[in-house]
């Protein structure tokens, strides 16, 4: 399945913590599964990509923490993809990042979605 390609989009961020789990959760579960991951981060999600917030997102009970689904999305070799409007809007900038994350305009992705399967949170 290296060849797939799988776009997930997420749109909730530390305010609403259990929201902000799920694409985390299929995007590492596509990992699993050889499909080229990329997670787009739209809305109030693109601060999930900032230094130090992972680790603020509370765990719920039988749920993995945000923190690891991040670090274990990373060490599985997916992309983060942040939406560069709402990165602006929240005085977000590249060095403001985690590793394998990029901030991208609409046209970057519109051709990811056009190349992808999509799964939208």
């Amino acid at each position: 399945m290296e060849d797939e390609k799988l776009l997930v989009i997420s749109t909730h961020g530390r305010e609403q913590p259990e929201l902000c789990l799920m694409p985390f959760i299929a995007a590492n579960s596509a990992l699993t599964m050889d499909i080229n991951t990329t997670i787009f981060l739209f809305a109030s999600s693109v601060e999930l990509a900032k230094l130090g917030v992972a680790k603020e997102i509370p765990q719920f009970e039988g749920m993995p923490k945000f923190a690891d689904l991040l670090d274990s999305f990373i060490e599985l070799g997916g992309t983060l993809k942040a939406c560069g409007t709402y990165c602006v809007n929240r005085g977000i900038a590249e060095e403001d990042l985690i590793a394998n994350t990029e901030i991208i305009g609409i046209v970057q992705f519109m051709q990811l979605s056009l190349e992808s399967s999509i799964l939208s949170f």
